[in-house]
């Protein structure tokens, strides 16, 4: 069973509002800047792509990877984060 990081925590806490996408779980400075390169530079804007995908997890990990490189365990937290993010807040 995997534990979720402090990131993960406070992300789900509260109102996504005007968060970076550096605020979401596995995503750093790298990746994050890879994002916003492409133009999904706040949490919200992933988010929006994540409920493009209808929630799905392949399809969101596919995404990830394909846009920023992110590795198995980046999408596996972000799409965690997003996830239980929706569940509260949706």
């Amino acid at each position: 069973m995997s534990s979720t990081s402090q990131k993960h925590k406070e992300f789900v806490a509260e109102p996504m509002g005007e968060k970076p996408v550096m605020a979401l779980a596995g995503i750093g400075e790298v990746l994050g800047g890879k994002l916003e390169e492409k133009g999904f530079d706040k949490a919200y804007v992933v988010l929006g792509q994540f409920l493009v995908l209808k929630k799905d997890e392949e399809l969101f990990r596919d995404w990830l990877k394909d846009t920023c490189g992110a590795n198995a365990k980046q999408q596996r937290d972000c799409y965690g984060c997003l996830k239980e993010w929706c569940d509260a807040f949706l």
